[in-house]
């Protein structure tokens, strides 16, 4: 995911926070918004803002849209102006489009359309989000403190069949696999002749560098 751009559209809370960790985590962030205060405010937090209607298919053409990897549709609180940008992000070829409902029956319509993630901003922070967006092993992700991190990471087919011996990531990269969850139950506190299977959920605890160099090394 090194080197993917993303657009927001929409910076209120949700969109803001989401655009500032991506921009923290390395990645070029592109913000529209109506509001022209709210552009200034994150034109010095995000690698570029501009106020725009993205609702106005020549505006987000203009703009290059169809060039970035990820569009997120982070729109307050007008579903009729979520739905036309989200449609006009998918008709301009935006690889991977997610969007933020405000309700249960938004959420519908937004799978109906065909979007890649449906967010429900009061469940999925925008930090999770960040974090979930760049890591598509990565299933949830929760900051212990400003250092320390516990990750839920989908077991990919390269580790099926490998022990934690085999993978030996509290040597090799400092974080620990606390937890495996199997179809047939949870192993708390794994030994290292427990084996892993494709399917298995992985809780790692570690920094997030360590964490993030787990993932590179092992998982992609």
């Amino acid at each position: 995911m090194k080197g993917h751009q993303f657009v927001i559209v929409g910076l209120g809370r949700f969109g803001s926070s989401l655009g500032k960790e991506l921009v923290e985590l390395g990645y070029e962030v592109l913000g529209i918004d109506r509001d022209e205060e709210i552009v200034q405010e994150m034109s010095e937090v995000l690698t570029y803002t501009v106020c725009a209607d993205a609702t106005d298919e020549e505006s987000l053409r203009s703009l290059g849209v169809r060039n970035f990897d990820c569009g997120v549709v982070s729109i307050g609180d007008d579903i009729q102006a979520s739905i036309l940008t989200t449609i006009l992000l998918k008709d301009l070829g935006v690889k991977k489009v997610v969007a933020k409902a405000i309700s249960e029956l938004h959420g519908r319509v937004l799978e109906k359309l065909g979007v890649d993630r449906v967010v429900y901003p009061e469940r999925d922070m925008g930090i999770r989000v960040a974090h979930q967006l760049v890591s598509p092993n990565l299933l949830d992700y929760i900051e212990l403190s400003k250092d320390y991190t516990i990750a839920e990471l989908a077991v990919p087919k390269c580790l099926d069949g490998k022990s934690l011996h085999d993978i030996n990531p509290r040597a090799r990269y400092g974080c620990s696999i606390v937890a495996i969850n199997k179809a047939s139950g949870i192993i708390i506190a794994p030994t290292a002749e427990d084996m892993l299977s494709e399917r298995d959920v992985m809780v790692v605890i570690g920094t997030n560098e360590q964490i993030e160099e787990f993932e590179e090394a092992v998982i992609r």
